[in-house]
């Protein structure tokens, strides 16, 4: 065999492979790139739940110096997973927006998330609004709030007694369902709550 026809067959061949290799590597790219173009990012599909949030937000939202994806996340988790208005906003609708009552839906935005709803004579909802000063979610950093959220410790010392091994134990919020957050919903709904407006 002619040594140089054998020497630019295997050269043919070796480019063609490099080529199909390129190829290859090409369409993978791609397709993982359109699998993360439907939900808006490539965040564990979370792009719709982000977008559905912001949607949802009741409140104009500040997100200088903060994270959108998580502020976004947040809003779903507190408003259509988590029910956290349902006791920290009181009362609830504005006036003439009660869907319970058959009214298009609307927000109690004056006292939005602010607390103050009573259970019984002495466990009352807490602010979870930005501190005037601080900035941190009910006065709360995220380790306290993370606490909270995973132990149900009453920071305040208001729980009232009950036969427990401690009489610091929230009673009313359903903290040992949101124990079971993972972490990155807890920062988010931290987030979002660092984002809405401080209310009194």
């Amino acid at each position: 065999m002619n040594p140089v026809r054998n020497f630019w067959n295997h050269r043919a061949a070796a480019l063609t492979l490099s080529a199909a290799g390129i190829g290859l590597l090409f369409l993978l790219s791609a397709g993982a790139q359109s699998g993360n173009a439907g939900n808006g990012n490539s965040d564990n599909g979370e792009g719709s739940k982000i977008q559905i949030g912001f949607d949802i937000a009741p409140v104009p939202l500040d997100l200088k110096g903060k994270n959108p994806d998580l502020v976004g996340l947040g809003s779903y988790l507190v408003h259509a997973a988590g029910g956290c208005t349902d006791c920290h906003t009181w009362p609830n609708y504005a006036a003439g927006g009660n869907p319970f009552l058959g009214q298009p839906e609307q927000i109690n935005t004056a006292g939005y998330l602010a607390g103050g709803r009573f259970f019984g004579p002495v466990i009352v909802s807490n602010n979870l609004t930005p501190d005037p000063v601080s900035g941190l979610p009910g006065g709360m950093t995220f380790e306290e709030f993370e606490l909270v959220m995973r132990t149900g410790i009453d920071r305040d010392h208001s729980a009232p007694p009950v036969p427990s091994p401690t009489d610091d134990l929230l009673q009313v919020m359903p903290w040992p369902v949101f124990r079971n957050m993972s972490g990155r919903d807890l920062e988010a709904i931290y987030e979002y709550l660092r984002a809405i407006p401080s209310v009194p």
